[in-house]
């Protein structure tokens, strides 16, 4: 399969300005990356914070991160200093406290926390003292320690080979003695199966690199300490493990931002392969034009979706507030379980390019073998497992509602691109 990535700014016309990265699988949209240029996202973002208040009965504590709202630290995502002698926290990994979050933390303290997901209504952002750096191919966790590969490397003939010598590729990369005694911890992703050693060296050195400017910085205000990546970065990150023939960069429309040298820099860091293929776009037409992508993007904001293919029929998406409904109607076909199965691939791809999370139920035209349920299930699986955004297939329920969670990656596609609506108090509408 041909890849490319597109990758643009665009002008605030009639409405905000983007960032967009697109990726294009034999000229097909199959992942989609948006955020605001004014508003970006924080998931991911590393922020010295400050405890304001510790709610005992939610076994959590409200921190400021400097954004005008407190961000929320959950019991289960505090890591302290493990217990030991004189110097035990200068040369062990940190860990979850055991008891109540009063034990472990206290209002006013200064603490360095990962956001885990972007504030959704009234609701802050959700925040962890576990962070994780993610790269292309390894993920630092700083605070935790081992060498942990991806199961999701495969169990071919082939694969323990594969995953002891990514072990001690990794082993022999990552820099010894980091910032508190110990090289941390990490994650050797899936995407780095043949990768050369060289690769992985420099991407490790680049997330020790980014971890060492984070521990340095010290007690103060609460900041921004490691901006998390914008759509471009996250676009090169989760989606490059696989070859890509192109990579076509179109920064003209951003008065006085050099998207192209931003990538280029980062390519140059901690992605040298990707610098052959790194191109900035040719005069002319806007790169978003060339083969009707904003056309794409925009059916993307429509509820009714038809199946490409034999199959008719079309899927209807509709969002609530507490989740997503997906309905499959079946058109003229006399067969349900065709159209079902012709539905699951498309189903996969919308919930990824309209950045859908949460719950989603999926309502499928009604199947009553349940080996034909059973097939619909697996293939649903199956079509999501590849998704960056942890999705989970729970079954189908008595009603024959399949059932599904999906990791929330920043606001919908809906919500980047709806125009500012100004806040409504609720009291004046009495």
């Amino acid at each position: 399969m041909a890849r490319e990535l597109h990758i643009d700014i665009t002008a605030p016309v009639h409405g905000p300005a983007l960032r967009r990265a697109a990726v294009l699988t034999d000229g097909v949209l199959s992942d989609l990356y948006i955020d605001r240029v004014e508003r970006p996202t924080l998931a991911g973002a590393v922020i010295r914070g400050r405890i304001t208040r510790i709610v005992a009965g939610m076994n959590a504590a409200f921190v400021d991160i400097g954004t005008g709202r407190d961000g929320l630290l959950p019991a289960a995502d505090v890591r302290v200093p493990q217990a030991g002698g004189k110097g035990a926290s200068k040369d062990r990994p940190a860990v979850r406290p055991q008891g109540a979050i009063g034990t472990a933390l206290r209002a006013g303290q200064t603490v360095i926390v990962q956001v885990k997901a972007d504030p959704v209504g009234a609701k802050g952002a959700l925040l962890s003292m576990d962070v994780a750096l993610p790269g292309r191919f390894l993920v630092h966790t700083p605070l935790a320690a081992g060498i942990h590969v991806s199961k999701r490397l495969g169990q071919g003939p082939n694969a323990a080979a594969e995953r002891a010598r990514l072990t001690t590729v990794v082993r022999d990369a990552v820099p010894s003695g980091g910032q508190h005694g110990w090289p941390g911890g990490w994650i050797v992703r899936a995407a780095a199966a043949d990768v050369a050693a060289e690769g992985l060296a420099q991407e490790a050195e680049a997330l020790a690199l980014d971890w060492r400017g984070v521990a340095r910085a010290g007690d103060g205000p609460p900041a921004v300490l490691l901006p998390a990546p914008h759509a471009g970065v996250r676009a090169l990150m989760e989606q490059t493990g696989l070859p890509v023939a192109a990579i076509r960069v179109d920064d003209r429309a951003a008065a006085g931002q050099d998207l192209y040298a931003e990538l280029r820099g980062w390519c140059d860091d901690r992605a040298g392969d990707l610098l052959p293929v790194l191109q900035r776009a040719a005069t002319g037409l806007p790169l978003f034009d060339g083969g009707d992508l904003d056309g794409a993007i925009a059916t993307l904001l429509r509820p009714r979706v038809p199946l490409r293919g034999a199959a008719a029929g079309s899927l209807v998406i509709e969002r609530t507030e507490a989740l997503t409904v997906i309905d499959v109607n079946g058109g003229e076909r006399g067969d349900p379980l065709a159209v079902n199965l012709a539905a699951v691939p498309e189903i996969a791809r919308q919930l990824r390019l309209r950045n859908v999370g949460g719950i989603v139920v999926v309502d499928f035209i009604n199947l009553s073998r349940p080996p034909d349920r059973e097939r619909l299930i697996l293939a649903l699986t199956g079509a999501v497992a590849d998704d960056p955004g942890n999705t989970q297939v729970y079954g189908m329920s008595r009603l024959g509602l399949v059932e599904m969670t999906r990791q929330r990656r920043g606001p919908s596609l809906l919500d980047l691109v709806a125009p500012d609506v100004p806040a409504t108090d609720d009291d004046d509408l009495v």
